[in-house]
């Protein structure tokens, strides 16, 4: 399997049509192996008296570059005192800024300008006042929708109203149908409509097939209308055509929407003022927690107590914890990070570097989960500093949360998924150290907890504020489709982008060997099929947030913003991997352009 990112690859759902060429729409590649491995260096053991002290000597890895960002000179010009003005700023201008929307004449104008707050990055601000206004709107939803005949606006209510869980009818859509019954042609002189209409479709659940069509419909036509509208639109397409708004991150959503806003003729100044604001304000709260976090890497001195077989990656680790955006979530962005950075390198240690035994041992000692410094006598000195690393940050875990309601549950609930986690890692490195291919579907049993999904939500509820724990851990366990779902989205298509590496290397256990063995279809076949698979669930995961819930909404919240952070990391490749591509426009737009 390739080496992991966070918690594995999410790819945007593009139109479905008869010929769905997989390989090239989801781009993953097609094989091409045997290619030369990348940089793998010997290392001697450092071991002496250790039982698994052979197994790591003359031991191949891959050496992965080191970051190539300088954690210092992020944040070494700032003044974070800024932080104050703006936030007093921001303050003055919120009471203008709620009348504004409150002020909106009629319903529909009120749930446009929800639009304009969810897409510049302010919604969080006025949160209530939407609630209340979407709920009550959704009581009277078919009288004001009756005689809307606006493509642009009609899709916008769909959009904000699915965004809020409210299962609006996606029926409305039948009304831009000719008799023949598909979309009207003259639609597609409208840009502003269609991106509208494009972005509303991948909003679709399994029934909604009308939003099949309208995803075909539309992406036939924005490339070219990309090419013949005005600049600033153009720009608004293709960022959507590279990632739909309801699949990215808020924050990266806000900074590209904003330029866009300010270019338009009908731009509120008050409200763009009070956005850029207000984004400044976030960009200072991350990079103020990224130096902490920056603080925390150094001290835990990696490179002096591991091999130089994991990534070294905090920035981008970091950035995935931004799709948490909101300045509340704050504790859950930085002690997320640390998560994170204990997975990837537990996923690299198992993954690239360890021998099987020392897996075993590994996860016996995380089994048991003791302390003492005994427990650890059959460890390599490597090994003894990653579990040591491992049990220290959880225990920082308990400092913090040890006082508060639900604390102590939640992060005793936590080391149980971590353990479930850590015997994922186990079996499948004993299938692929016996070449096995198990069935597909129960490979995606075992892979899909190894991806960590299930994992990584559960220490988000461990660390948010203000929710009854015990209430929202039960609710994760029963939403076991939803979460599978979000765990074979991540799994399936990491062994898609990795399959060329892994059968260069050798390593057969993985998504694409099991189905083809499972299914005798040809490897094309089998990236086809799987291509099918991550687009049905993605409309199922979408049916499945519109359920009732009996949990606050900010829960469900971070389960969708969670899918959001997967898509990013993943857009185009596994970006925790290969850090220095598309990732590093993102990192360059939050923690470098001021």
């Amino acid at each position: 399997m390739e080496t992991k990112g966070v918690f594995g690859p999410t790819l945007s759902v593009w139109p479905h049509t008869n010929l769905f060429p997989a390989c090239k729409l989801y781009r993953f590649p097609v094989t091409s192996y045997p290619r030369k491995h990348e940089h793998f260096v010997p290392l001697k053991a450092t071991a002496n008296t250790l039982a698994c002290e052979d197994e790591e000597n003359n031991r191949n890895f891959r050496k992965f570059v080191p970051s190539k960002w300088d954690h210092q000179s992020l944040f070494a010009n700032l003044d974070f005192s800024e932080m104050d003005a703006l936030g007093r700023e921001i303050e003055a201008l919120k009471p203008e800024v709620r009348n504004m929307f409150m002020s909106s004449k009629g319903i529909k104008k009120k749930i446009v300008f929800t639009y304009l707050l969810v897409t510049l990055g302010l919604a969080y601000h006025f949160e209530d006042e939407i609630v209340e206004t979407l709920r009550d709107g959704f009581q009277k939803i078919e009288d004001f929708m009756s005689d809307e005949d606006d493509l642009y606006t009609v899709s916008i209510i769909f959009y904000v109203y699915r965004t809020y869980g409210h299962n609006i009818s996606s029926d409305v859509f039948e009304r831009f149908k000719g008799e023949n019954g598909e979309f009207k042609e003259c639609l597609t002189r409208d840009a502003k409509g269609i991106l509208s209409l494009y972005e509303a479709a991948h909003m679709g659940t399994t029934t909604d097939y009308i939003l099949d069509e309208a995803l075909t419909f539309t992406f036939s036509y924005l490339d070219s209308l990309s090419c013949t509208c005005k600049p600033n639109m153009s720009r608004l397409i293709r960022n959507s055509l590279g990632l739909p708004q309801h699949k990215n991150m808020e924050i990266l959503v806000a900074k590209e929407f904003i330029r866009f806003y300010e270019n338009e003729e009908d731009c509120n100044k008050t409200l763009l003022k009070f956005s850029k604001l207000n984004f400044k304000f976030l960009q200072l709260l991350y990079l103020q927690e990224f130096k902490i976090l920056s603080k925390w890497y150094k001290e835990q001195d990696f490179e002096s107590k591991l091999p130089p077989y994991y990534r070294d990656i905090l920035v981008e680790l970091n950035l995935a914890t931004l799709a948490y955006m909101e300045p509340k979530h704050s504790r859950v962005r930085i002690f997320l990070t640390k998560f994170y950075t204990i997975q990837v390198i537990l996923d690299d240690t198992c993954d690239r570097y360890a021998s099987l035994r020392e897996v075993e041992i590994l996860a016996d000692t995380i089994e048991r989960w003791d302390l003492d410094d005994h427990a650890m006598d059959g460890l390599p000195d490597y090994l003894k500093s990653l579990v040591k690393f491992i049990f220290g940050t959880f225990q920082e875990f308990e400092r913090e949360l040890g006082s508060e309601l639900g604390g102590p549950y939640s992060v005793k609930a936590t080391i149980e998924y971590f353990k479930r986690y850590m015997r994922s890692n186990l079996q499948l490195a004993k299938w692929a150290s016996a070449d096995h291919l198990p069935s597909f579907e129960e490979y995606l049993d075992v892979a899909g907890l190894e991806i960590a999904v299930e994992f990584t939500l559960a220490c988000i509820l461990m660390l948010m504020e203000n929710i009854c724990k015990e209430e929202a851990y039960e609710w994760l366990k029963s939403r076991d489709k939803l979460v599978r779902a979000m765990s074979t989205k991540a799994r399936v298509p990491n062994d898609m982008f990795g399959y060329e590496d892994d059968m260069s290397r050798g390593y057969q256990t993985g998504s694409v060997n099991c189905y083809k063995k499972q299914y005798g279809v040809t490897e094309e076949e089998a990236f086809r099929k799987l291509g099918q698979l991550i687009a049905e669930g993605d409309k199922m995961m979408n049916g499945e947030i519109l359920k009732p819930i009996n949990v606050p909404r900010q829960v469900l919240k971070v389960v969708i913003d969670t899918l959001r952070a997967l898509n990013v990391g993943y857009d185009k490749e596994d970006g925790f991997t290969r850090p220095d591509r598309h990732l590093k426009n993102h990192i360059m737009s939050i923690y470098v352009d001021l």
